[in-house]
């Protein structure tokens, strides 16, 4: 019913913004990455998903459609409703969902706040085959000479962290993420460990 609002940005949180629009205030649910990508001027775009209940007519705002449809699919799962959705999408990228589906990997899916074994699992089987040719992924291949994740680890390692259990979780990240900056491996790795 409502694909998107266009207007000025009035307030911002980490979990909703309220975008003005002709004279209302529309409130807009959101992921921590769309309030990531959120810039700081006035005039905002946002996608939106309508969810419509009995009690409720709640709106969820995108920064960009590829979001958008992520959650769609994470939502036409049974079990997953939109907080659960939303949840996924503050943890993880679109791509690292994305990918971490293609994947089959369970335990990425596993590691966020609120999603068990069996959840993670229906997952993967209800989405895996959706994603795959919604966008034309072949199974992920991770690159072994990776540099980004030696500097990664070896950061990791100064700031005292065990050898092993880093290499753990810096290799979930480059699975889920194999462009990923060393920046953004080792802000994630601290995340995991």
């Amino acid at each position: 019913m409502i694909t998107h609002i266009q207007g000025k940005l009035t307030e911002k949180n980490p979990t909703h913004v309220v975008i003005e629009c002709n004279g209302v205030g529309y409130m807009l649910n959101i992921s921590l990455h769309t309030f990531s990508q959120i810039p700081n001027n006035e005039n905002l775009k946002l996608f939106t998903h309508l969810q419509v209940k009995e009690d409720s007519h709640t709106l969820y705002g995108f920064s960009s459609l590829a979001e958008r449809e992520i959650f769609r699919l994470l939502i036409s799962v049974s079990g997953i409703g939109a907080s659960i959705a939303r949840t996924m999408l503050s943890s993880l990228t679109p791509k690292q969902v994305r990918e971490g589906i293609a994947s089959s990997d369970v335990a990425l899916i596993q590691s966020i706040k609120g999603i068990g074994a069996k959840t993670a699992q229906r997952v993967i089987l209800d989405l895996k085959d959706k994603i795959l040719k919604i966008y034309d992924i072949d199974e992920v291949s991770v690159s072994q000479g990776n540099t980004n994740k030696d500097e990664a680890l070896s950061a990791l390692e100064v700031l005292g962290f065990v050898k092993k259990q880093a290499e753990r979780v810096v290799d979930k990240i480059i699975i889920a993420e194999p462009d990923a900056s060393v920046e953004s491996i080792i802000k994630q790795a601290l995340k995991n460990l």
